[in-house]
């Protein structure tokens, strides 16, 4: 990832951010802290679908755990009587 401090950021302009962003990411520096992270429209896209598909990857994981029956309902007190883990 490329690193751009906020004051050659204040000095070169929109202009270092985007020859920044033709080899990757471009990370924002201030005071030797990550403040931020510019992105190309394309790669948060890519991100946002990314994280869509994560989410409904796991919705599908959970269904078929339901539907070969190995979830069981109960309580927190069930699930601690159950691990043993009661005073």
């Amino acid at each position: 990832m490329n690193t751009l401090t906020t004051q050659e950021l204040e000095r070169r302009g929109l202009a270092a951010v985007e020859e920044g962003l033709q080899a990757g990411p471009v990370r924002i520096v201030e005071d030797d802290r990550p403040r931020f992270v510019v992105l190309t429209v394309e790669r948060y896209r890519d991100l946002l679908e990314a994280e869509d598909e994560a989410y409904v990857a796991r919705v599908q994981a959970s269904l078929a755990d339901v539907e070969a029956g190995q979830i069981r309902r109960g309580t927190a007190e069930d699930a601690i009587r159950e691990l043993g883990l009661e005073d």
